[in-house]
């Protein structure tokens, strides 16, 4: 072993972090993200005039006797959940096919279609609403002014997550290797897609999906510029008459992103030990 290489190892390792530096790490990103969190539990779990804790505002949003005062609220959930499905659909049916095609056939398209997809997460959100204004002017005379229609500007607004997360996936693929294989054994495009490729890229479609759907239903401005009711809009109409309501919803909506983002994690180790 040559003395450069030597002294190579130890350098390398000594980058590395320890165990106690990393437990220290993990240690203050949690408590960044707890203190607000648990902050937000406290504040729900208080009554408002003995100042005692209690789960009356957690029941109460439950109670049927309370559908009436919170119709509009459980419509603005159902609206994020059809946002959210469209948007995935979007995602799946337009840009998974166009990912795909431009590997296999165009790859010199590759860094074309990285820079179209990325550039809705350059542009500002109030930036997006004014280009989309007049374009919605059309939607609303075409397809009427129901919030799914808003699903359109998600699908933009999603783009570089999706792309990314199915690009990771591609590139560790042999794409055009098992299309081929499918192709000379007499199987159409369609069977090759769906019984071939898209079973080896099911991490990173599900992880795309996945991502859609917190980015939508955690996405405000553009559902309140242009005057659409989804839950972000709901919880702060909520909060001006019954901010304990909307300090619940708020965590249910921060739980059910954080359990995708789980979800999108154990995708990536199941990934990783099925390849390696």
């Amino acid at each position: 072993m040559s003395r450069a290489s030597k002294l190579a190892g130890p350098v390398r390792l000594g980058l590395a972090p320890g165990n106690v530096t990393r437990w220290i790490i993990l240690g203050v990103v949690a408590i960044v993200f707890a203190i607000p969190l648990l902050s937000l539990l406290e504040f729900s779990l208080r009554d408002g005039f003995t100042g005692d804790y209690t789960v009356i505002h957690w029941t109460g949003l439950f109670d049927p006797e309370n559908a009436r005062p919170y119709r509009q609220l459980f419509q603005a959930i159902g609206n994020s959940f059809v946002l959210a499905a469209v948007a995935v659909g979007i995602v799946l049916v337009v840009l998974l096919p166009t990912m795909l095609l431009v590997h296999m056939s165009f790859p010199k398209l590759r860094r074309v279609l990285e820079f179209i997809c990325i550039i809705p997460i350059t542009v500002p959100a109030i930036v997006l609403v004014v280009g989309l204004a007049p374009v919605y002017s059309v939607v609303v005379r075409i397809f009427g002014s129901g919030t799914w229609t808003l699903a359109f500007a998600y699908g933009i607004l999603v783009l570089p997550y999706a792309y990314r997360a199915i690009q990771s996936n591609l590139d560790g693929v042999p794409v055009v290797t098992l299309s081929e294989a499918a192709r000379s054994l007499g199987a159409s495009w369609p069977v090759v897609v769906w019984r071939v490729l898209l079973p080896n890229l099911r991490r990173g479609v599900l992880a795309a999906a996945f991502i859609t759907v917190a980015v939508v239903l955690g996405e405000f401005t553009l559902a309140s510029l242009l005057n659409r009711r989804n839950l972000q809009t709901a919880i702060l109409q909520v909060s001006q008459s019954d901010p304990w309501v909307a300090a619940i919803l708020a965590l249910l909506a921060l739980a059910f992103a954080f359990v995708l983002l789980l979800v999108i994690g154990r995708l990536g180790t199941v990934g990783n030990r099925s390849t390696s």
